[in-house]
């Protein structure tokens, strides 16, 4: 099965339509594809990766392999509880936490944060386009995200290292995010990345042309009510190379309600009676005024009945 890419500059041309049909039916039927022409700069995309794959060289490769799991993988059966990384996690907002990593250089420090600062924006328009496309107010899901705070961002920087028997092991195990809109910058060499859909785990490829991985998370599919489900995933280890995987996070802050959107509710606890005195007057009309006005009749009758 091949991933779908969202070109978005059909957003702006008369592919427009086309373009949000495409978004819409990927975020619907299988809540992962990717994303070309996103505006973020090609060259910046290259400095982030060839930054972050030498400080793995230089402070994690050597410490990784000293571990336990590394150590003794040779020696053991397959295992299921462990996974074979070497990542850290960056907090962005509401607060930063990148000074604390003192062994960052200059240059991965800044140009980590430049990407971000692009990559928040990309993950806002694309929460846009999402509610456009879910018949929601454009800012509907930033303001759900929002708490006290503000949504908020956040980094898993890993790598999959070279692994020497990678039937005992998994890269990162089965899992559905828990969080938001994921923005996958990931290997343009080694695989790994696998979803589950239809039954069969599907490969997904590495990233040519700096393309954008997007994956929806848990919070997405309760704000949708359903319509963009989040997709199990997980990371094979691979004997050939190391993977490359930053993953950023647009979350809902801790302190954020969720909920779906009511727009988006189907009409509940109502008497079927109802609602076929409704259809016989309106069976040839849309559905959704009528799903509209059962709400309404139905939210009444609870108020009724709670009297």
């Amino acid at each position: 099965m091949e991933v779908p890419v969202i070109d978005f500059n059909g957003l702006n041309s008369e592919k427009r339509s086309e373009t949000m049909a495409n978004l819409h039916q990927a975020c619907e039927k299988l809540g992962f594809f990717q994303i070309a022409n996103h505006g973020i700069d090609d060259g910046l995309l290259v400095k982030v990766k060839q930054l972050v794959n030498l400080h793995y060289e230089e402070c994690m490769k050597e410490s990784f392999y000293k571990l336990e799991i590394a150590k003794g993988l040779e020696n053991q059966g397959a295992t299921s509880n462990i996974d074979w990384e070497s990542s850290f996690f960056i907090w962005h907002r509401p607060t930063s936490n990148i000074d604390g990593f003192t062994h960052f250089t200059e240059d991965l420090r800044k140009t980590m944060e430049e990407y971000i600062s692009q990559l928040i924006k990309l993950a806002e328009k694309l929460s846009e386009l999402m509610c456009e496309n879910l018949g929601l107010e454009e800012d509907y899901l930033k303001k759900a995200f929002s708490g006290i705070g503000g949504p908020s961002v956040g980094t898993k920087v890993a790598k999959y290292p070279q692994c020497p028997r990678p039937e005992l092991v998994r890269g990162l195990r089965e899992h559905t995010d828990a969080g938001g809109i994921i923005l996958l910058l990931q290997d343009d060499q080694v695989p790994g990345l696998e979803f589950f859909k239809d039954g069969e785990w599907v490969k997904i490829p590495p990233s040519r042309n700096n393309t954008i991985f997007v994956n929806t998370g848990d919070q997405v599919e309760v704000l949708s009510n359903g319509r963009y489900r989040s997709a199990l995933h997980r990371v094979m280890a691979d004997k050939k190379g190391s993977r490359l995987s930053i993953a950023t996070f647009y979350n809902p802050s801790g302190d954020a309600i969720i909920s779906p959107a009511p727009k988006l509710l189907y009409p509940n606890h109502f008497r079927f009676q109802d609602y076929l005195n409704l259809y016989a007057e309106t069976k040839f009309s849309d559905k959704g005024p009528r799903f509209e006005t059962m709400k309404k009749m139905a939210v009444g009758h609870s108020s009724t009945l709670l009297v």
